[in-house]
């Protein structure tokens, strides 16, 4: 349990986000989370609950990849979904994604699964909800996140804004399709869990297709 002070947003995030004030949802969010880390135990860790959002600033986002909640076990989850530190065991979902690249672009799998490498070439690593009591997955899907992750998802793909590529893992990352101009580029597929990935992840090519649609846009390609 972690009785730190919970970290801001990033300043360019929360102008971009809020405007010149947060609005009480996002204190009252906040609150809940404080309250939450002093007396459960959470995940990530209070430091990197935003940690997301400290590789670039909104204007320098290429890619969205949303997930559903971080991981819900000791030493997994630091603040990008699907990632884990150096050092900690691959998740089952994540080597799912390895594979999937690997039949996608031919790259061989990582010996760790620390996706930072992706975060600082503009890709968002997200989650429908940023933080997860320990072993009770969707905990803290009725906090407040929804409504956060909601408004990043329908800033970041407003028609005027620079267009991006989003992808969508699972069905409560696929809800925020609607929120999304089509004139941006929306990849679905179920989620990469062991549960899903063969009803549809598998064969998806995410990693060839976002790179196809920023190279058709003069934008640099995502070295995955």
């Amino acid at each position: 349990m972690s009785k730190e002070c919970l970290p801001e947003l990033p300043e360019p995030w929360i102008h971009f986000l809020f405007g010149h004030q947060k609005p009480e949802w996002f204190l009252e969010l906040m609150n809940k989370l404080e309250e939450a880390y002093k007396t459960s135990q959470v995940y990530p860790d209070s430091s990197n609950l935003f940690r997301a959002f400290e590789f670039f600033s909104p204007n320098e986002t290429k890619v969205v990849i949303l997930g559903q909640d971080p991981y819900h076990q000791k030493g997994q989850a630091h603040g990008l979904s699907f990632s884990v530190k150096e050092g900690t065991k691959i998740p089952p979902s994540l080597r799912n994604i390895f594979t999937e690249r690997m039949n996608d672009l031919g790259k061989l799998p990582s010996n760790h699964g620390n996706l930072e490498a992706w975060a600082k070439q503009g890709v968002l690593l997200l989650n429908t909800s940023l933080s997860v009591e320990e072993g009770r997955p969707g905990s803290h899907k009725n906090l407040g996140w929804t409504q956060f992750t909601d408004l990043v998802i329908m800033k970041l793909g407003e028609e005027d804004q620079r267009k991006k590529a989003f992808i969508l893992w699972g069905k409560p990352a696929q809800e925020k399709s609607k929120i999304i101009h089509p004139s941006h580029f929306i990849l679905q597929s179920p989620h990469p869990s062991p549960l899903s990935a063969y009803r549809g992840f598998f064969g998806s090519k995410p990693f060839s297709s976002v790179n196809k649609f920023l190279h058709d846009h003069h934008f640099t390609t995502v070295n995955w």
